[in-house]
């Protein structure tokens, strides 16, 4: 795992036209190349460029591919991924042959699919009836009991299947019953009407009815579903028989797509080919070699480093291990950080399971998060045409840390089910809480609330460290020393936390009278003040616009009240945010304290089902809460500090480049 972004490095190339599909495949092959359009030439340079249309739209080759997937979606079968592509197998797309193929597979398919939605009509139809028969809701089914004088009872039956209804034979001679729902009775009373329906008005028969009806429309539901289930076979059989062929068809169609998208970013003159992009500086080599042996050496390669290059405009590619996917993705939903700044994913695992195990300390009920994260991730990989459900494959991944988090701190705490069963090895949470605690140093509440004030003052101040090891790479010195986030502002953040500390140590009575926080905070709010002069002054040095002196006296101004008002409002609510750790930890340990002392008043099998049910709901609320709020604090007491989100994230075209990527 890098600390830092990857270095990049930028490639311009140009090599002979004829060479320019053997360099295509050599780059898709390698798949490190973000492409860039050629936009930094000269534009008379520019006017000798040209491109060249794609011999066939990559819409159409998108669509096809589609074509193929909704074929293997019908067999159930697992859609291929880029793993199975292979640039040797490139060839060029006959689409119309591929058409053929699908459209004779799907001509194969219409006779089972007509069958398989008849299938599932009487199937949803069956099922809607017996819902109502077994909730007693006989006002949404029309039930007859009656005989039949025109036609046979076989086509009526055949024909109310295609209502969902079912027709039984009663138990005396010539009689009949019938069950549909009431909403069809408008297209059902017109054919029961041409089959002669004569209606019966015994009521011993019509109670009978319901018994006799109710047995039928079982058999009937077990025999749709054996149907469908044959059909579904069917289909399957006969799409797996043809996987082979589409399976070829989707790998081709989609490495021409990839060709096409590299195309679509070079540019021609009569017998060449340009084209450029980022790559990771530990791939130049290979890339260099790459190019340099498809086009059998007819090539030009210029590299350029990405410090001749403006940072906003350099692509970013973190390397984290893939254990650390959740937290990466935590990283990404927020936003892309700068080149050449500071990895934030490992600090971001650690500070967000130590937030979650500060609110959430249980070993049982961390040990059940870690198993539902475990079976559910386990039940994912088992089926992986499964969609997402409420616990989707990303939280599953997730859930599985936090639930070892919960348990270390759970150890620490010494709650088991919200059970002292073990001594702590830190301190008894439940015990501190309750105001009975023996010994240590945090014996209350207030105690409480004070270890996570402390632990947020640790999280803005490695936040701040890693703001200033960003810009001491970024050379932004200026900023680095006078700055809200800067050494100043850390320095205006320790003097406030020192006079806090005292004032609450001499019982909120007076703050302490050092001799050198006056001068401190002095020369401090002065050179913020004169910030605004000094950039002014290296702007008009670097040719930027001249201001009158009164302009430039407000906009300093200004700039510096506001700074000042978010340093000393902005840290102090920065860091008792940090309370509500010690808020939902208390909630935690209450809720807990609360229901076995329920679990003790009902006693016997009653308090087992109360604790059994406490446990579940406050793993459910709490474990959501906590997370929500480790989520919250990172992105918003953690990541304002050093985080500022204007990277370009790096997107290569390769093999392996997501479906959705550059479109």
């Amino acid at each position: 795992m890098n600390l830092f972004t990857r270095p990049m490095k930028l490639l311009t190339a140009v090599v002979l036209e004829q060479m320019s599909d053997s360099v295509v495949k050599a780059l898709l092959e390698m798949g490190v190349m973000d492409f860039v359009h050629i936009n930094k030439l000269e534009p008379q340079q520019m006017e000798k460029l040209s491109s060249r249309p794609s011999s066939v739209s990559r819409v159409a080759l998108e669509d096809m591919r589609h074509r193929v997937e909704a074929m293997l979606n019908q067999g159930h079968i697992q859609l291929p991924s880029n793993d199975i592509l292979d640039v040797k197998n490139l060839e060029k797309p006959d689409l119309d042959a591929y058409k053929a193929t699908l459209d004779a597979l799907g001509r194969k398919l219409l006779t089972l699919k007509e069958e398989q939605k008849e299938s599932n009509q009487q199937l949803l139809g069956f099922e809607e009836m017996r819902r109502y028969i077994t909730e007693n809701k006989g006002e949404y089914l029309d039930l007859r009991v009656g005989e039949i004088t025109h036609g046979s009872a076989e086509d009526l039956a055949s024909k109310l299947a295609t209502f969902g209804g079912v027709l039984e034979k009663g138990n005396k001679e010539g009689r009949y019953i019938t069950l549909t729902l009431r909403r069809d009775v408008s297209q059902v009373s017109p054919l029961m009407d041409k089959f002669g329906w004569v209606e019966t008005s015994d009521p011993d028969q019509q109670k009978e009815a319901v018994v006799v009806v109710s047995q039928r429309l079982e058999e009937e539901f077990h025999k749709a579903t054996t149907k469908r289930g044959q059909i579904e076979e069917q289909v399957y059989a006969i799409v797996k028989e043809e996987s082979p062929h589409l399976f070829a068809i989707w790998g081709n169609l989609r490495l021409n797509e990839l060709c096409d998208q590299i195309r679509s970013y070079f540019s021609y003159t009569r017998n060449t080919t340009l084209f450029s992009g980022w790559v990771p500086a530990d791939q130049s080599e290979a890339v260099t070699n790459a190019i340099f042996q498809s086009s059998d050496g007819q090539c030009v390669i210029e590299w350029t480093e990405a410090t001749q290059v403006p940072r906003e405009e350099v692509p970013v590619a973190i390397t984290s291990p893939k254990v650390l996917a959740p937290f990466q993705r935590i990283v990404n939903n927020y936003s892309t950080p700068e080149y050449g700044s500071i990895n934030p994913t490992i600090f971001v695992m650690l500070a967000y399971l130590s937030m979650f195990g500060l609110m959430f300390a249980d070993v049982g009920q961390g040990l059940v998060l870690m198993l539902v994260g475990l079976l559910v991730g386990h039940d994912y990989k088992k089926n992986p045409l499964k969609s997402d459900g409420m616990l989707s494959r990303n939280l599953t991944g997730l859930l599985v840390y936090l639930g070892a988090s919960s348990m270390v701190f759970g150890v620490l705490f010494g709650s088991y089910f919200g059970l002292s069963l073990f001594p702590a090895l830190w301190f008894n949470f439940d015990a501190a809480v309750e105001g009975h605690a023996q010994a240590g140093a945090i014996q209350n509440v207030y105690d409480i609330l004070g270890l996570t004030v402390k632990f947020g003052i640790i999280i803005i101040y490695t936040g701040l460290l890693l703001n200033w090891i960003n810009l001491f790479r970024k050379k932004a010195y200026l900023k680095l020393i006078l700055d809200k986030n800067g050494l100043i502002g850390g320095i205006l953040f320790g003097t406030g936390l020192y006079l806090g500390f005292g004032f609450v140590k001499t019982g909120y009575k007076s703050f302490p009278s050092d001799s050198w926080i006056g001068p401190t905070l002095t020369i401090a709010i002065v050179l913020l003040f004169f910030r605004g002069f000094i950039t002014y002054g290296l702007s008009l040095k670097e040719g930027g616009k001249k201001e009158s002196l009164v302009s430039v006296f407000m906009e300093s101004f200004m700039e510096w009240l506001i700074d000042l008002l978010e340093i000393f409002t902005g840290y102090l609510s920065n860091t008792l945010s940090f309370m509500r750790v010690a808020g939902l930890g208390i909630a935690h340990a209450s809720l807990m304290i609360t229901f076995k002392e329920l679990a003790d008043m009902v006693g016997g099998f009653g308090g087992v089902v109360v604790f059994i049910a406490g446990n579940l709901l406050v793993i459910v609320l709490e474990g959501l809460s906590s997370g929500i709020q480790s989520l919250r604090l990172n992105y918003y007491e953690f990541f304002s500090r050093y985080f500022t989100g204007k990277g370009v994230a790096y997107e290569p075209v390769g093999l392996k480049t997501s479906f959705s990527a550059h479109k």
